[in-house]
């Protein structure tokens, strides 16, 4: 994979040869590369609410009921059944009933909003309230670009597109697992993906969660850099905690959540349900399962520690009811993005939903479409934390370089949405008015010339050339302009520096554990 080299310190396998260039002669680039949006988006727009009082009410009632006679399964973790059974719910073999309310409850002491620290603090986050924060795709085990076509991931594709998010304005998280380094073994590879975030990158990140003590190296690893004391009171670590749908929680997921809870770090609750396979093929049912199975984790996060810090997270979407296969930015699915997001703000949580999600292979209309409209939606309905935000194809399997800076393209013009209008004096421009008269242009205008650089997002990949220019530049379509701009990105990257104390404590750190455990490749 191409990672162009330069006299300038890089980001490596053993962070050893490197050296330091400064922040600010990055962010001066001519080239423009370089993390300088604010690390936090705003939204300054409405949400919308697609449903009235009287369909939440039922919907939160339905979801009371599946806890109360269906219950949940927390299998293989019997901590997990005696907190729950010591909080007042009624444990059977490894199901979890609660009584109506209970769940609530026992979700009511996660914080409404928080802070997440970076690295670098001007790259620190907030989670709920108005803030949006925008993530690349997570867990594809393939990578896909123009030239070498779609094959299994490496370490060194991890990387790139680690330094591909941390030099983006419009992503101010620098994700969790951005594809699988099947190259790794299995048991060890978590070690080398939470270095390459914290090394590569200075925003915030997502650990491992694929088994409790994976949790508890990628925890290690932040402690390293932030300090072992700075975690008690700061979030600078998340964990993607995926249930099990319909309705169980296996002693990997449940275990890794706790792990993080235990030490006050961030993680995200978040149902996967494909209607008609992991539950029933009407949504509203599955609106009502997926805030069940959503509250039964954030209730053992509490359980665990009071007040950890949480996120109410969502994968809804439907399926192709002829073949199987999962269906993405369907009307359906976009819908229940709406609903959900309205359930996760009567607990007062942060939200996590969204994403330019698509089933299509390659970047074509069909990924365009659909990511765009699952996108959208996330962004209407509220979304604090949108994953898949760049980079999502083949239902989730693989992850494409063009695909990743054209949804970078697109993040920027949703951005730019969420930022609303000014209606003030120079917004409303007076001066300009007077200055060119009737049937006079305006491009010369003092008030053109003073604000046309920022009046209008500027897209980095669309042609609005004539034909002719178009035809004299070589005729490339988007995605053959999308994949000379990664390519630009990676050759332009400088990895931010990081204390060579602290470096070499995280080299020793992951020596000694890969040297523990035999390599496992299943």
């Amino acid at each position: 994979m191409l990672d162009p080299e330069s006299d300038t310190k890089r980001c490596t396998a053993d962070g050893r040869k490197r050296r330091v260039g400064g922040h600010a002669a990055r962010v001066a680039r001519a080239s423009g590369f370089a993390p300088a949006a604010p690390a936090v988006f705003t939204r300054r727009i409405p949400v919308y609410d697609l449903l009235s009082e009287d369909d939440l009410q039922r919907l939160e009632a339905h979801a009371d009921w599946i806890l109360r006679e269906v219950g949940i399964e927390f299998r293989g973790d019997d901590e997990a059944l005696r907190l729950f059974k010591d909080a007042g719910a009624t444990v059977t073999g490894s199901r979890v009933r609660f009584d109506t309310g209970l769940a609530r409850a026992l979700c009511s002491t996660a914080p409404s909003t928080f802070r997440m620290e970076a690295r670098d603090h001007a790259a620190s986050i907030t989670l709920g309230g108005n803030h949006v924060v925008l993530m690349p795709a997570y867990g594809p085990p393939f990578v896909t670009d123009l030239e070498r076509g779609r094959r299994y991931a490496t370490i060194e594709d991890f990387r790139n597109l680690v330094k591909l998010a941390y030099v983006s304005p419009w992503l101010n998280h620098s994700g969790g697992t951005v594809c699988e380094p099947v190259d790794l073994p299995v048991n060890k590879r978590h070690l080398d993906m939470v270095y390459a975030h914290l090394s590569c990158s200075t925003k915030p990140f997502m650990g491992s969660v694929t088994a409790p003590d994976r949790a508890e190296d990628s925890i290690a690893m932040a402690r390293l850099v932030f300090g072992h004391s700075y975690l008690e009171d700061h979030c600078v670590i998340q964990g993607n905690i995926n249930v099990n749908s319909p309705l169980v929680y296996d002693h990997i997921m449940s275990g890794a959540l706790k792990a993080y809870a235990r030490a006050n770090q961030s993680v995200v609750v978040s149902p996967f349900i494909l209607g008609g396979a992991m539950g029933p093929v009407t949504q509203p049912a599955l609106l009502a399962q997926a805030h069940a199975e959503a509250m039964a984790g954030i209730a053992l996060s509490q359980l665990v520690r009071k007040g950890a810090p949480v996120v109410y997270g969502s994968f809804l979407t439907t399926m192709n009811l002829k073949s199987g296969a999962p269906t993405f930015g369907t009307p359906e699915a976009n819908l229940s993005t709406f609903a959900i997001a309205q359930l996760c703000r009567r607990l007062g949580l942060p939200l996590r939903c969204g994403g330019q999600l698509t089933a299509s292979k390659v970047s074509d209309g069909q990924a365009m479409q659909e990511s765009a409209t699952s996108m959208m939606s996330g962004i209407l309905a509220g979304s604090n934390l949108i994953l898949h935000a760049a980079g999502w194809l083949e239902g989730g399997l693989t992850t494409g370089y063009e695909k990743f800076v054209m949804d970078l393209d697109h993040c920027g013009m949703m951005l730019r949405m969420l930022g609303g209008l000014t209606i003030d004096k120079a917004e409303l421009a007076l001066d300009a008015y007077l200055e060119a008269g009737p049937g006079q242009a305006f491009l010369g205008t003092a008030h053109t010339l003073a604000h046309f650089k920022t009046a209008n997002y500027m897209s980095e990949l669309s042609d609005t050339t004539s034909f002719e220019q178009w035809t004299e530049a070589g005729a490339l379509d988007l995605e053959q302009r999308a994949n000379r701009r990664w390519k630009e990105m990676l050759a332009d990257y400088r990895v931010p520096p990081l204390d060579p104390a602290i470096d070499e404590a995280l080299q020793d750190f992951m020596a000694r554990k890969k040297s523990e455990l035999p390599d496992q490749w299943h």
